[in-house]
């Protein structure tokens, strides 16, 4: 292997380490280092024949991780073409050698990963079974150690249950399996040791040990047990069980047989882990099945809430592990039964007649009671229970209650038995609260329909009622004001006849008076009928011109009264649309109108003309140089009986109703009317109705 060494920092290569850039030395003969006799340039100058000199930096992340340098025996300095040739290569260089690292790296992680596989192979092949991999852990520990049996111990949180065993004699299996012969901490079991102490215990001898011998003299079959070892098994810093294995010599175990049994507890706690986990996903899983059953069933089932409540109490029932199930409503004051699950027909009989108020007495009453989970582990136990004789004949003891809460008020009870004594679990008892939560989205979701149900009919009702007025109302009103109208114009017409002539602006004023007011009359008519459906259209091929013509005839009295200019803008070849003439002449008159009542000695055009954008339609614009409108004004504008705002409605009058109208006639039409507009500076309302329509 080449010797190492350090260049001079006057070298080329010392150059090139302080500056990281590529250096060309013409003649190292010549230069400082080779005076000074450093030994490596020396050497090369000498031995070598080493003349021009050129050095190319290998960078990484500009970090020097190699030199690249070539040289000739004649002083020839290197061309550019060749430094930049040489960059190239080192750059290739560095490229190689991060290869090789990461190829390295990479074979270290798989050898890793196959030496951890080949670990914990045997806990693959059983992810879900445990009690195999159990079997096959104490197995390969107990081999591999030398001991003649082995056992593994699981934890309840007090006492210590044999989880499976190795070479153990039949007697002595059958003994410690029995629930009734666990380990104990402190028992003087090697167990019961690691059990109170948390860490490995090997005892070398047992027979010379007080505390093993009093333990052995209460269990057959270990009287020619010698030499034991316990391991702890912990998972995130607690014992949820141990490993122990023993020998009949006096042998301990050794350094690496412990550590060999230690790595055997961590595969057992994974292995239990795994089971552990996969045990709550199956229960998460089921739980979340159950869930969407029953949502599924509360959405399809909207209108049937008893489908929905029996749904639940089955789903409790089976996923909390109770034999029977039932759900009670609050119906005024008192609880009566509403679904349930699991009952002898005598007891499902008994408790759909029956109703009970909240009281201590019963569990469903005492959870209604206290709004709260109500838990009793034996109510044969409770001095407060009473037990009717039916529930006493079928034999309920643990008993689970919890409230349908809505707002804090118990409108139902989910009740959850077992006839055996033993209680709900955490999850058990969190899993019921959840399907009393569903059962209150079922009941609220029918109590909310059937309001809405009432209120809509409420509401048809009184539609009717109203249209029925308006209509009647309209008849009664317009009949009088159309008498009121005609005579007065008939006065004003013929004053010398009829000696009015003093009369004439009085009369005039009731002639305008009675004329807006009918306008008015008509605009609600309108209104009422569409809201009814029952404003009829009566399409007709109508030539745009003339009709444009009459709208303006009609409108330029409107304008005069405010001194303002009408300009007509239409193109020429309008020809004919099919539409409801009075209609469209009632949506124009009513855009021209408001135009000329906002604008004050300015103008207001209409324009019309023919325009293709994703079909055929006619556009009708009114546009004004009036007051204008602001964006929130014009965010409420075709909004029934709305106004731009108070100041405007005190100003200029009017009811609010007639864009509202105008936009609903258009929209029959198949059309539509938008505005734009700028305070200040007018607005204009577009009017778009398909050109062949025939609506």
């Amino acid at each position: 292997m080449p010797t190492p060494f350090r260049p001079a920092p006057g070298s080329t290569l010392g150059k090139l380490i302080r500056t990281k850039q590529t250096v060309q030395t013409a003649d190292s003969a010549a230069t400082q280092p080779y005076a000074d006799r450093d030994p490596a340039v020396v050497e090369g100058v000498e031995l070598g024949g080493v003349r021009t000199l050129v050095a190319v930096p290998m960078l990484k992340d500009n970090e020097l991780v190699g030199i690249i340098s070539i040289y000739r025996q004649e002083v020839r300095p290197f061309t550019d073409k060749q430094v930049g040739l040489l960059t190239s290569f080192a750059a290739q260089a560095v490229i190689a050698i991060e290869n090789t690292r990461l190829l390295n790296e990479l074979r270290e992680s798989l050898q890793q990963q196959t030496a951890t596989a080949d670990v914990l192979k045997v806990i693959s092949r059983s992810t879900f079974d445990l009690q195999p991999v159990l079997g096959t852990l104490i197995e390969n520990a107990t081999k591999l150690c030398a001991a003649e049996q082995g056992f593994i111990f699981r934890t309840d949180g007090e006492l210590y249950h044999l989880a499976a065993d190795y070479n153990a004699p039949a007697g002595l299996r059958e003994l410690v399996y029995r629930h009734a012969r666990p380990r104990r901490p402190g028992d003087g079991s090697v167990v019961g040791r690691v059990a109170v102490e948390g860490r490995t215990i090997q005892i070398l001898d047992a027979q010379a040990d007080a505390d093993w011998r009093a333990f052995a003299q209460a269990t057959p079959d270990i009287s020619r047990i010698r030499t034991l070892l316990g391991v702890p098994m912990r998972r995130e810093g607690v014992l949820i069980g141990a490993i122990a294995m023993w020998r009949t010599e006096v042998r301990a175990f050794s350094a690496k047989e412990l550590a060999l049994v230690e790595t055997f507890a961590d595969q057992a706690v994974i292995a239990i882990e795994n089971a552990r986990l996969l045990n709550e996903l199956r229960e998460s899983l089921q739980q979340q099945t159950a869930t969407a059953d029953v949502l599924k069933v509360i959405s399809r089932s909207t209108f049937d809430l008893q489908a929905v409540l029996h749904t639940l109490v089955e789903s409790a029932a089976r996923l909390c592990e109770a034999d029977m199930a039932a759900i009670h409503r609050l119906v005024g004051t008192n609880y009566q039964h509403a679904a349930s699950h699991g009952y002898p027909p005598d007891l499902h009989d008994y408790m759909t007649k029956i109703r009970f108020a909240p009281g201590h007495g019963t569990i469903a009453g005492r959870t209604a009671l206290e709004a709260s989970v109500v838990h009793l582990s034996d109510v044969l136990n409770d001095p407060e229970h009473t037990l009717g004789d039916v529930a006493r004949k079928i034999g309920v003891r643990t008993m689970l209650g919890v409230p349908l809460l809505r707002e804090g008020v118990p409108i139902g009870i989910i009740v959850l038995m077992r006839r055996m004594v033993r209680p709900f679990t955490e999850r058990q008892i969190e899993l019921a609260a959840t399907f009393a939560d569903q059962a209150v989205i079922a009941i609220e979701n029918v109590r909310l329909f059937d309001e809405i149900q009432d209120k809509s009919r409420q509401l048809q009702l009184a539609s009717e009622n109203k249209s029925q007025f308006v209509s009647s109302m309209g008849h009664e009103l317009r009949t009088p004001l159309n008498a009121i109208i005609g005579l007065t114009d008939m006065l004003v017409k013929n004053a010398a006849r009829f000696g009015t002539e003093k009369a004439q602006e009085p009369l005039q004023r009731v002639n305008r008076a009675g004329t807006h007011l009918l306008g008015l009359i008509n605009q609600v008519l309108d209104l009422s009928k569409i809201e009814a459906g029952k404003l009829e259209l009566n399409p007709q091929t109508v030539q745009l011109t003339p009709l444009i013509n009459d709208v303006i005839s009609t409108a330029g009295q409107l304008a005069e009264q405010n001194k303002n200019r009408l300009v007509v803008d239409a193109q020429e070849d309008l020809g004919a649309l099919t539409v409801d003439p009075m209609r469209l002449r009632q949506i124009l008159l009513n855009l021209l109108s408001n135009a000329c009542k906002f604008t004050k000695a300015g103008e207001v055009k209409l324009a019309a003309r023919k325009v293709s954008n994703g079909g055929s339609f006619v556009e009708f614009a009114v546009s004004d140089t009036g007051i204008g409108m602001t964006p929130e004004q014009q965010a409420k504008l075709f909004e029934e009986f709305s106004q731009a705002d108070a100041t405007t409605a005190q100003r200029f009058g009017g009811t609010g109703l007639g864009l509202a109208i105008t936009r609903k006639l258009a929209r029959m039409m198949g059309g539509d009317v938008t505005v734009t507009s700028e305070s200040g500076k007018g607005s204009v309302f577009t009017v778009r109705l398909p050109a062949g329509a025939n609506t």
